[in-house]
């Protein structure tokens, strides 16, 4: 969340040649919500449930939503709807593979 914060505080987004803002947008908060998942599942490998997925989500969801209404404020930059749903794509997209991850190594210990 504070690499996030320190990117969207900048008046342009270093961003590298090729990449698209929602490509970044997506990859960015896929480690956040990778992360988020990981915390909620209790390490590794995680043991995430249903409700720590939607939980997972909605810390990311929200935080994008945050991030979109901080950059607002930075001279530069505005806030865009479609911002939030490449982050929420790229949350869902994370969190997925961190249940998958769980499951697959709960069933590979067996």
């Amino acid at each position: 969340m504070g690499a996030i914060f320190v990117v969207s505080s900048l008046q342009s987004a270093p961003l590298p040649h090729g990449v698209s803002d929602k490509s970044a947008h997506a990859l960015a908060y896929a480690g956040l919500a990778g992360l988020v998942g990981r915390a909620l599942g209790g390490g590794l490998p995680p043991s995430i449930t249903g409700l720590k997925l939607v939980i997972g989500f909605a810390i990311s969801v929200v935080y994008a939503g945050s991030d979109e209404l901080h950059q607002r404020f930075v001279p530069g930059r505005s806030a865009d709807i479609a911002d939030v749903a490449a982050d929420a794509i790229g949350a869902a997209v994370a969190l997925i593979a961190v249940w998958a991850w769980g499951i697959l190594s709960a069933r590979s210990r067996q």
